[in-house]
């Protein structure tokens, strides 16, 4: 459950937040005041569900307060001060003026389980964004150990969050979030990727046979398009069992245009023929690198939905499926590609074919006949 939110005693009406839950909160606090026994008709929510602590506070003290006699609660505010006193003790700034503002705004009391609702898929929000904030730091976070671990850890904690969303909220008709993916971010210093990748296509182009062990890495894992291209020529190249190195890479590169962006033939031979390492390593940090990226990418997306009001909270358990479904797909290849390898079970030696006979008297016949033939 999230935590209730930081207490400030000026966390009230005067500086009211401008999002539209904040009326929704005080319509819900002034119908439980004005009938504490609509307390039984809200589900879904608790003090974490407010945008607010004043809001907080007082849902707080309504709920745990025995309620009043409706008739002596009709007569008095007794049961209004002990609940404004509960209140006090997480937040100094509340007043029994606020709590008669909130009875005065609410509409209608019986209106309470849809005020309620509309609570609760804010809330939903909310979680979901401050998830999907999560899994962006971690994916940036270079003082983590484990950043791979950690960041789909945090994968795993944002896609639980979707999951209790789904849960309580039916599907609805129009589900596709309507919010525009948000544009790219500033593009990182990709120094160090361009490097391995070139050790990565170098090593690949001098042991070809080695291309196989690393089926799991996927022209875009690379960061740069020409060498995404390159390595798809590799790969190509090796499947189909033609001769791999510098120039048939170059060639087959030409062949899928992938020189018409400037790049110099001198050049690519040169990137070709520097190997260096283990075409393994340089496949896993290829394939780190794109991981990150992708789950950078995912909570970009899922944090734009969730930033937009319009959203539904189904549209946005369906816009952050969609995106978390990158992550898992690439999440396996990751599994593949650091595993434990599979114990390979050893061949059957083939079976043996009928030959000529060995024995004596079958060798004796065999020289019988062919002195004859020669006769």
């Amino acid at each position: 459950m999230s935590p209730v939110p930081e207490l400030d005693e000026d966390d009230l009406d005067a500086i009211a937040p401008p999002h539209l839950v904040f009326h929704v909160e005080q319509a819900l606090l002034g119908a439980l005041l004005l009938d504490p026994h609509r307390l039984g008709d809200v589900t879904g929510i608790a003090a974490a569900s407010f945008s607010t602590a004043a809001h907080a506070a007082l849902y707080t003290a309504i709920s745990t307060l025995p309620p009043p006699d409706p008739a002596e609660h009709a007569k008095n505010t007794k049961w209004l001060d002990h609940v404004l006193t509960a209140a006090r003790k997480q937040t100094r700034g509340l007043t029994a003026s606020y709590l008669h503002t909130l009875v005065q705004v609410c509409p209608w009391a019986h209106h309470a389980p849809a005020y309620a609702r509309m609570i609760e898929a804010e809330h939903a929000r909310r979680r979901l964004h401050s998830a999907a904030e999560r899994l962006i730091q971690a994916t940036h976070d270079a003082s983590l150990p484990h950043p791979i671990q950690t960041v789909l850890a945090e994968a795993d904690a944002l896609a639980a969050v979707v999951d209790d969303i789904a849960s309580r909220f039916p599907p609805r008709a129009g589900v596709l979030p309507r919010t525009p993916a948000p544009p790219a971010a500033i593009a990182p210093d990709h120094t160090e990727a361009v490097e391995e990748e070139q050790l990565l296509l170098a090593t690949a182009t001098a042991h070809p046979a080695d291309i196989d062990s690393v089926r799991w890495l996927l022209p875009d894992d690379l960061t740069l398009p020409l060498h995404a291209g390159l390595w798809q020529c590799l790969t190509t190249l090796a499947r189909r069992g033609e001769p791999v190195d510098p120039v048939t890479v170059l060639w087959e590169a030409q062949q899928r245009g992938l020189l018409n962006d400037g790049s110099e033939p001198r050049e690519v031979i040169r990137l070709l023929a520097e190997p260096a390492g283990s075409l393994d390593y340089w496949g896993e940090r290829t394939l780190q690198r794109s991981l990150l990226a992708t789950a950078d990418q995912a909570g970009h997306h899922i944090e734009a939905y969730a930033g937009d009001p319009a959203n539904t909270p189904f549209q946005l358990v369906v816009g952050a499926r969609r995106s978390l479904a990158d992550i898992a797909a690439i999440r396996t290849r990751w599994q593949h590609a650091t595993g434990p390898m599979p114990t390979r079970r050893p061949r059957p030696p083939p079976p043996t074919r009928a030959g000529p006979p060995t024995t004596t008297t079958a060798a004796v016949a065999h020289t019988a006949r062919a002195a004859r033939a020669t006769r």
